[in-house]
């Protein structure tokens, strides 16, 4: 087997190394493609960062904005596939004015890039983490923690509510996973494909339902040698709070990335909006542990694996503001919830063992329609 795989790596070796030269000369112009992946301004400058995501290399000759002609510096060599560099051009923009950037290529094709509305990039200091942190705090710790004040009240209910509650808990987890979902993939279609583009939300996806699948069979050996492998309401508890991290995590990347274009209006309206659909997470955190008598460290443990990733994002993403990365982190998001998600069915089932049920399919669809009405109060 060792020598087989020896020759196999060989011959892709050598196909790698000589089969391009056996090929014909390809014929036709060169294929160019420009992404701009950050746009930072300043007074009287405007600064790209550009990747190559097609199969040539391309020189920037020129660059006009709305139609004028501007000096630039940077870009000076070609930039070969997947290469990146940043050209800075000297214009002095106004604010909320919409611009729009064309590059002119040496083989004279044109590469434009479009500025809605023209915002100076904020500095990514001491004062911008900070309000990142807080507002991180205010979209995520806060609202995660309300929901959780809610334990007393799902302790008075019996087995057919927690059904219900457990269905409701479904549907919000499955309508964060697919707004995250779709999200992702719109971001990724903005990366010009460098690195995979949609694919990036399906490898975040697969990497996050492998990785706490493992942690879950790991957590699922250690509670079964301790209580005769009876169902752990405090094992469920900790996956949904850790999916739920994880969907803040890059929920927060993309408001940190919203505030840095200018496009995230900060206010009580979005603070509010956030609050009030972000608390039902923390009610999907508890919802298991109805029947036990978790520590107070436990619960503040929980909640913040749930709603402090959020911070971590915003901060990420005021900082880097990267497509590809916020699709991947998008993806774990999606990965995470779904894995959670096919923990929680199985509680579903009545004493016949069906799942959909009629209080499971109002409890389903009570989850997606309260994110859906509560996210339309997020003005981000």
């Amino acid at each position: 087997m060792a020598t087989t795989v020896a020759v196999a790596a060989v011959a892709m070796i050598m196909l790698a190394v000589l089969g391009g030269r056996a090929l014909p000369d390809r014929t036709g112009p060169p294929v160019e493609q420009l992404v701009v992946e950050r746009t930072v301004l300043s007074p009287s400058t405007i600064e790209l960062t550009l990747r190559n995501t097609g199969p040539d290399a391309v020189q920037i000759a020129q660059v006009f904005v709305n139609d004028v002609y501007v000096g630039f510096t940077g870009a000076v060599q070609p930039l070969g596939r997947l290469a990146t560099d940043t050209v800075r051009l000297d214009y002095p923009w106004q604010d909320g004015h919409p611009y729009v950037v064309s590059m002119l290529t040496s083989s004279g094709a044109v590469i434009e890039h479009e500025i809605p509305a023209a915002v100076q990039t904020p500095t990514a200091d001491g004062d911008l983490l900070a309000l990142m942190v807080l507002l991180g705090t205010y979209v995520g710790i806060i609202p995660v923690a309300l929901g959780m004040m809610f334990l007393p009240v799902l302790r008075r209910a019996g087995r057919p509510l927690v059904r219900v509650l457990l269905a409701l808990t479904v549907g919000l987890l499955a309508f964060l996973a697919v707004d995250a979902a779709v999200e992702g993939f719109d971001l990724a279609g903005r990366t010009g494909g460098a690195f995979g583009g949609p694919l990036l939300v399906f490898l975040g996806g697969a990497l996050a339902f492998l990785a706490l699948t493992a942690v879950d069979r790991l957590l699922q050996n250690r509670s079964s040698e301790n209580d005769g492998g009876q169902p752990d309401g405090r094992r469920l508890a900790l996956m949904i709070a850790t999916g739920i991290g994880l969907h803040n995590l890059g929920e927060g990347l993309a408001i940190g990335s919203a505030y840095a274009v200018g496009e995230l209006a900060l206010g009580a309206a979005l603070v509010v909006g956030f609050a009030l659909h972000n608390t039902t997470e923390g009610l999907a955190v508890v919802t298991p542990l109805t029947r036990l008598q978790p520590s107070l460290g436990r619960l503040l443990g929980l909640g913040l694996l749930a709603g402090a990733p959020a911070i971590i994002g915003a901060a990420i993403g005021v900082t880097v503001n990267n497509g590809a990365l916020a699709s991947l982190l998008l993806g774990v998001g999606v990965g995470a919830i779904v894995q959670v998600v096919m923990q929680i069915t199985p509680g579903l089932r009545d004493q016949a063992g069906r799942v959909l049920g009629l209080p499971v399919v109002g409890g389903l669809s009570a989850g997606v329609v309260i994110m859906y009405a509560t996210g339309l109060l997020v003005s981000a």
